[in-house]
């Protein structure tokens, strides 16, 4: 066992490992099903994943996003986040966002998403070829489908709009609620750059867009708006 999986370990707490368990939807036939937890806040994480990081391989790192447990697999990709951020060698940035990308099927939860890809993909394709964004936002996997839209938020901070709207439009008629929540939490962060752009998108989709996914992204806009919205009156 790794030094960095005992320290987690030893933070281990049963009454947040269940709540935990509740609130990630880990029953059966859940988005999260299956999934185990050892009951450590996500400040935790971040404190420890910052202790370690600079004596981690990347073997070890990959063990860690390759664990059972969900918090070993957060914190082993808060490392490779930071690890990122803080290089200045373009062939280790680029090692670590095929790293990421290589383990798409452990990064199997909201918060290792949300908390993670803006951060290793948006940051290394914002000047990069886009296209594989495309191709995830088509993708049959939930989580691969989450990335291709919170990775936006990356580009979106840096005023990139474009493709927001684009992976939006793809994702318009998704089924799952965990995508119309991303869909409409990326819409209203465009919008507090460019609401003129936004509510043109939504004059033309939020008729057809799931109610959740339109709550998200008027979330912002001023009562009144808001309503004529909602009340299918825009």
């Amino acid at each position: 066992m790794l030094q960095i999986q005992k320290d987690l370990r030893a933070l281990a707490n049963p009454k947040i490992a269940e709540h935990s368990q509740r609130f990630f939807k880990t029953g059966k036939g859940e988005y999260g099903y299956g999934d185990i937890f050892l009951g450590i806040r996500v400040p935790n994480l971040r404190k420890i994943a910052k202790e370690h990081q600079d004596e981690l391989k990347s073997s070890q790192v990959k063990k860690l996003v390759r664990s059972k447990y969900h918090e070993e697999r957060l914190t082993g990709l808060i490392v490779w986040s930071n690890q990122y951020i803080r290089s200045k060698d373009e062939k280790s940035k680029e090692e670590i966002y095929q790293l990421y990308v290589s383990h798409f099927k452990y990064i199997n939860n909201w918060d290792l998403v949300d908390v993670t890809c803006p951060h290793i993909i948006g940051r290394h394709l914002f000047e990069r070829d886009r296209k594989i964004i495309f191709q995830w936002a088509r993708s049959k996997d939930l989580w691969t489908k989450r990335i291709s839209i919170i990775t936006q938020l990356w580009f979106i901070r840096q005023n990139d709009l474009d493709d927001a709207f684009k992976i939006a439009k793809i994702l318009l008629r998704d089924s799952h609620d965990l995508i119309h929540k991303a869909v409409g939490w990326v819409l209203r962060e465009a919008g507090k750059k460019d609401r003129k752009r936004m509510e043109a998108f939504l004059t033309e989709h939020y008729q057809k867009m799931p109610r959740t996914m339109l709550r998200y992204a008027i979330e912002k806009l001023p009562e009144s708006r808001r309503q004529k919205y909602l009340k299918g009156k825009v």
